[in-house]
């Protein structure tokens, strides 16, 4: 890590736009050790396998042919800055344009150290993702499947669980997401829809809460279905590396703890907790297959009330 160099590259931020993207993602790189790639020939076919198995187990619980990415990455940790800052930038543009005029070089360059804090942080500790490209420019991009290397090989260290386990957990995981988009077509364009809705608004000065509330309703039912189709298609026992994870979540420094409640971590967390409880309530009572239905269309995702309340959703669809 290069602090001094992070800074110089924040404070070097120019440009017409909020955000110096370009710097953001130098400072980014700067501060964050990229982490090694050096995966022998044994670990890359670990993770080929892993992903494989993972398809294969969830269509056969789920019923749902899905595809996978036609490449699966391996990235280091610059990598992942790399593909997610035109994420980040993607999701941001309608602020950004409505603020360029407006923003002098102090806050471009307090705007430009924010979005590289954020990026490096996360870099640091997301262990892989399941990209379906919202916002993408181009229509036909292919969706993505990442694994940052470096991460899952330092927190299967730091939880002290074998290394292979943990990284078929992972890739189980992501995959479950990759499940549920296929058996989704329309998702994306509804996140998206609403992502847009909700910047959109907050450009005048207002907040659509109704756009909100969906898009945090689906999230949620995103977080919590993946929760269930693990409980139903990994082939180990899990909840000590649940139990692990969710320790080192709550862990840590003063700073990470600051960061992840700035970044927004604990509410995905507690997105996990309030999904699986809703879908584990709609197994309980109706079958794997009755839960599947919120993928049906828009109109049987569960509200944000439904969440808490799984008898509504029943009544309200009786799948």
């Amino acid at each position: 890590m290069h602090l001094l160099r992070s800074l110089r590259a924040v404070s070097e931020a120019s440009g017409v736009g909020a955000v110096d993207w370009e710097q953001a993602g130098v400072a980014a790189k700067a501060g964050t050790d990229p982490g090694s790639l050096a995966a022998s020939e044994a670990d890359r076919a670990g993770y080929a396998t892993d992903v494989r198995d993972a398809r294969d187990r969830l269509r056969e619980v789920t019923g749902v042919a899905f595809d996978l990415p036609e490449t699966v990455e391996l990235q280091n940790r610059h990598h992942w800055i790399d593909a997610n800052r035109a994420t980040f930038r993607r999701v941001v543009a309608p602020v950004e344009t409505m603020a360029a005029e407006t923003t002098g070089d102090t806050t471009r360059i307090i705007n430009t150290g924010s979005m590289a804090f954020a990026l490096g942080f996360l870099a640091r500790n997301v262990v892989g993702q399941y990209d379906p490209l919202l916002l993408a420019e181009e229509p036909d991009a292919d969706h993505g499947l990442y694994f940052v290397h470096p991460n899952v090989v330092a927190v299967a260290t730091e939880l002290d669980v074998p290394y292979p386990r943990f990284r078929r957990w992972i890739a189980f995981h992501e995959v479950t997401h990759a499940a549920e988009f296929g058996a989704a077509p329309w998702l994306t364009g509804y996140l998206e829809s609403r992502i847009e809705r909700g910047v959109s608004e907050l450009t005048s000065g207002t907040v659509d809460r109704a756009a909100l509330a969906e898009l945090q309703a689906a999230m949620t039912a995103v977080e919590g279905y993946a929760e269930v189709l693990m409980d139903r298609a990994f082939d180990d026992e899990y909840a000590d590396l649940r139990q692990k994870l969710d320790a080192r979540r709550g862990g840590g420094d003063p700073l990470s703890k600051l960061a992840r409640r700035l970044l927004g971590l604990g509410l995905k967390r507690q997105q996990y907790e309030r999904g699986a409880a809703f879908f584990d309530r709609i197994v309980d009572e109706r079958g794997l297959d009755a839960a599947t239905v919120v993928w049906d269309r828009p109109e049987t995702l569960p509200t944000d009330r439904e969440i808490d309340h799984p008898g509504a959703w029943l009544t309200r669809i009786d799948p």
